[in-house]
């Protein structure tokens, strides 16, 4: 079988594994206090270009997200997100378990606008009567969002100013954010990330790591304490050694930049190679999640060889599908799956 359903499916990267084994056997101090730990965050706030940004590795995107949103809203406080967006589709409701409305907006090509965001707030305050109503109190964006689309730096700029005018953070989703940074023709950096969000992560596990996500506080804004409220939800790790070996890793000799490259270029290879037989694509995605249509029968034949994730029904006949690279992809495989193709 060919796997191309989805960008976790390997363990982690071999420079990921090597340093894990290499510091297998070293006694080291509990809960993210040691200095592998220290100088994955030291070295992540570099990238970032933010030296006073604080710096917390959890280790799953849905907890990461559960944690980080009910850490920052208050108890009558819900937050934005786009109608597509993960914390309202596939999360299985962990935002609204703690207590927190997801309020969606009107999504294109799975990004929500600074103009949609703007009427929606200005709507909000505009209504005599919100104060019975659940307060935005926060947006979400995923980038590459949920479609593998991306913001460009001048959207991210654009959402930050409505958020800074009505005083809500801005939170990003960068559960595979290697694969936007590696993307060819974005313009955003993760120092424009750092720049124009309040609060983002820099995703692990779809990105080399066996499993972790660096969340990052740029602006001196981290909630009060933090890490009591990721201990009380099960997240604080006794063994935080686990995910600062591995962010430590990957952010040497610049990693997480470089495997990302490799999915982007086997999504690229596989691309062409669809565009050439004449596939129709349900959405252009400059990343590494790539969406077809099938014909129906032709799907359920290819499900014999092919490993890769049902989306939507696009009609009675045909359905949309998604084909995902990652860091591991062999250009080998992709060449196969363009043949049975």
């Amino acid at each position: 079988m060919l796997y191309f359903e989805n960008d976790y499916s390997e363990g982690a990267h071999e420079e990921v594994l090597k340093r894990l084994t290499e510091t297998n056997m070293e006694q080291l101090p509990g809960y993210g206090t040691d200095r592998y730990t220290a100088s994955a965050k030291e070295k992540i706030c570099a990238a970032c270009g933010c030296p006073d940004a604080e710096v917390y590795l959890l280790t799953g995107g849905t907890q990461t997200n559960q944690i980080v949103i009910s850490s920052m809203l208050d108890s009558h406080e819900g937050v934005i997100a786009a109608e597509t967006g993960h914390v309202g589709t596939h999360e299985a409701g962990a935002i609204e378990w703690t207590g927190h409305k997801v309020l969606t907006l009107p999504q294109t090509d799975g990004k929500i606008s600074a103009s949609d965001l703007e009427e929606y707030l200005s709507t909000f305050y505009g209504d005599e009567n919100h104060e019975h109503m659940v307060f935005p109190g926060m947006v979400y964006i995923s980038h590459p969002t949920e479609y593998g689309t991306l913001y460009t730096k001048g959207e991210l700029a654009e959402l930050s100013a409505v958020c800074s005018e009505y005083r809500i953070p801005l939170y990003l989703d960068g559960a595979r954010l290697g694969y936007a940074l590696a993307a060819a023709d974005t313009d955003v950096t993760l120092q424009d990330v750092a720049e124009y969000c309040d609060v983002f992560y820099i995703g692990g596990t779809k990105v080399g790591a066996l499993c972790g996500e660096a969340v990052v506080f740029p602006k001196e804004n981290t909630p009060f304490h933090f890490v009591t409220k990721v201990k009380q939800r099960g997240a604080l790790l006794a063994k935080g050694r686990l995910t600062g070996v591995q962010f430590d890793a990957l952010f040497t000799d610049d990693l997480y930049l470089k495997i990302g490259k490799n999915a982007i270029d086997t999504a690229n290879e596989l691309k062409r190679a669809l565009r050439e037989k004449g596939y129709e694509f349900f959405i252009d995605s400059p990343t590494n999640q790539i969406f077809v249509v099938l014909e129906d029968a032709q799907m359920d034949r290819l499900k014999e060889y092919v490993v890769f994730s049902y989306w939507e029904k696009k009609d009675d006949t045909h359905t949309v599908v998604r084909f995902a690279t990652s860091w591991a992809t062999k250009m080998e495989d992709v060449k196969k799956l363009a043949a049975l193709l």
